[in-house]
């Protein structure tokens, strides 16, 4: 190619011109700014939605344990709002809590204002939690967008107690480093603070705690 075609704007045989080139590149820019966003800004999350089955499941096991939370709004009639006198007693009672990851996300969606925006994961010895907070609109550069947050907490019972670690905090998939958490990453909870108060109640009321893939277990003791 002479000089005189440059010139004239000419492009190269087999190559691209001018105008495809920033085409192109345009459509790279658009592109990853939209993929950045939708990382860094998540879209709600979705409730979890229990079937009739599971419903009544999750029921039940409220029930036992004296709580009134229901999935669906109801007209309560008079004698619902009614307690009747009866003698307290523990025999028969069981100790055994149990909770699967679907009816813990689905008490979360029908019961607080953090249905879209909180998750719960289960797998074994392991909770990771998933949040999206939204900014403050007057925020710099950020107002309005949502802060992704995620976690994972160990949760066992080894020598006869229950076990509690902080594996990690990310923001925007980022790990949080250890010093910004106090030093608590990778620390048992319950060995480190359970000579007294809260962690020290904590673990003398617990027989046993199992978390499974998508399953949570706790037993308490007497």
């Amino acid at each position: 190619m002479t000089s005189a075609d440059l010139q004239a704007g000419n492009a190269p045989r087999g190559g691209l011109s001018a105008g495809m080139i920033v085409l192109i590149s345009v459509i790279a820019s658009v592109l990853a700014v939209w993929l950045t966003f939708a990382w860094l800004f998540p879209k709600a999350f979705t409730p979890v939605t229990l079937s009739e089955r599971e419903q009544v499941t999750l029921d039940t096991k409220l029930k036992g344990l004296h709580l009134d939370l229901q999935s669906a709004p109801r007209v309560a009639k008079p004698r619902d709002r009614v307690l009747t006198p009866e003698k307290y007693t523990e025999e028969g009672a069981s100790r055994q809590i149990t909770f699967t990851e679907r009816e813990i996300n689905a008490l979360i969606a029908t019961n607080t204002d953090l249905a879209d925006k909180v998750a719960i994961d289960l797998s074994p010895g392991l909770i990771s939690a998933k949040a999206i907070i939204p900014l403050d609109p007057d925020m710099p550069l950020f107002g309005g967008k949502t802060l992704k947050i995620s976690a994972g907490v160990e949760l066992n019972f080894r020598d006869g107690r229950p076990v509690v670690i902080l594996k990690g905090v990310s923001f925007w998939g980022v790990p949080v480093p250890n010093a910004w958490l106090g030093d608590l990453k990778n620390i048992d909870l319950v060995r480190e603070y359970g000579d007294a108060g809260f962690w020290k109640s904590f673990a003398a009321g617990v027989d046993n705690i199992s978390v499974g893939d998508g399953t949570l277990a706790v037993k308490l003791k007497e």
